[in-house]
């Protein structure tokens, strides 16, 4: 019997529970009789977890030390362990894929995001210096993802960007694994709550939500699962009238999250008009639909295109809490709504925004990868 192909998934800046990495990519490919190990950089130590091999190089001390040294770290071993098929999760790696190709490595790169697009919304950057990165790093991209085995595109405009640089380009969307956040409408569970779950930023809307709650009429909570991106931030917002409506839950494990959407009624996701975020396809958005909630989501078109092909939402203008504030009433309100939008979200996830879809599309990939 032939030896199981040897993959090794790459990040430096991810977290080894990540859900597009480790929940839906590592172990599809584990379950397909793959040889998977996940190389991370969290200082947590080494471990084998749900028949994957988790490897850790070191926590990094600072993002200089996580682009320098973490790289340098998982060439060695990749190169010690004699991996056939090499997955990239972060553009910093881009470099270590060129020179495991040079090697003979296969090199998947995964695009999770358009990073050229995130630098020009990078506002701690004058405009300046965000353009000349932003060209520099579109240049960098062209002149090596031609060369890898194949580019996994999380997003459909991501795929479009790629498709330019190397045909071997595929759109592997991060929806929903079916059933993993279904929730039981009859537990007796539900509040008079919303939810938000994610990073809490304020390019992510996080005060215009926690202002809107000082606007809703409702006696209702705002739950809140995740983390403040900065002290300053969390400062700023719990100092905010609306804060004392929030139940601050901090960060979730896939348990926590299931419960605070068995608590909800509707599920927000407001982020900022920025280039970065329009075409962007948030993970949460999905879920709160797998989850049978409404969702209250930023009015950009895609987004709006998705909402009301479905009918399983509200889209807001998210900078507006005003806004906000009137969709989180509209839904607490009238029940009967909330609850057919809630149904038409899950099954549009059932009929389409799943994992089981994407799944075959990767495993697909990697078997023309090894077959080439």
């Amino acid at each position: 019997m032939a030896s199981p192909i040897k993959v090794a998934h790459l990040t430096s800046a991810h977290s080894r529970g990540d859900t597009r990495i480790f929940l839906k990519q590592c172990k599809s490919l584990a379950g397909a009789g793959y040889d998977v190990t996940l190389l991370v950089a969290d200082g947590q130590g080494s471990e084998r977890r749900a028949g994957i091999n988790i490897v850790d190089v070191g926590r990094p001390q600072g993002r200089l030390q996580r682009m320098l040294s973490v790289p340098r770290k998982l060439m060695a071993e990749v190169v010690q362990r004699d991996f056939d098929i090499v997955h990239l999760h972060d553009p910093e790696l881009m470099p270590l894929g060129s020179k495991l190709r040079r090697r003979g490595i296969k090199v998947i790169f995964d695009a999770h995001e358009d990073l050229p697009r995130q630098i020009l919304g990078k506002h701690y950057l004058n405009q300046p210096s965000r353009l000349v990165l932003s060209k520099l790093l579109e240049w960098y991209e062209s002149s090596v993802c031609g060369k890898f085995d194949a580019i996994v595109a999380a997003t459909p405009s991501i795929r479009q960007k790629f498709e330019k640089l190397n045909a071997n380009t595929v759109e592997i969307n991060n929806f929903p694994i079916l059933d993993e956040l279904a929730i039981d409408e009859n537990s007796g569970k539900k509040e008079q709550a919303i939810c938000y779950l994610g990073g809490f930023a304020y390019i992510r809307g996080i005060e215009e939500i926690v202002r809107a709650m000082e606007l809703v009429q409702q006696d209702a909570a705002l739950l809140l699962g995740g983390f403040f991106d900065t002290s300053s931030t969390e400062a700023r917002v719990s100092a905010l009238a609306g804060w004392q409506r929030v139940e601050y839950l901090g960060w979730l494990d896939r348990d926590g999250v299931r419960d605070v959407l068995g608590r909800s009624r509707a599920g927000l996701v407001t982020l900022h008009p920025l280039v970065n975020y329009l075409d962007s396809l948030p993970v949460k958005m999905f879920e709160y639909m797998a989850a049978g909630l409404p969702v209250i989501a930023s009015n950009f078109p895609l987004w709006q295109k998705i909402i009301d092909e479905n009918e399983c939402g509200i889209c807001v203008d998210p900078l507006d809490p005003r806004e906000i504030a009137a969709a989180i009433d509209r839904l607490l309100d009238n029940p009967d709504e909330s609850r057919q939008m809630g149904e038409n979200g899950l099954r549009a996830v059932r009929e389409r925004y799943n994992w089981s879809i994407e799944e075959k599309k990767l495993l697909a990939l990697y078997e023309d990868i090894r077959s080439a």
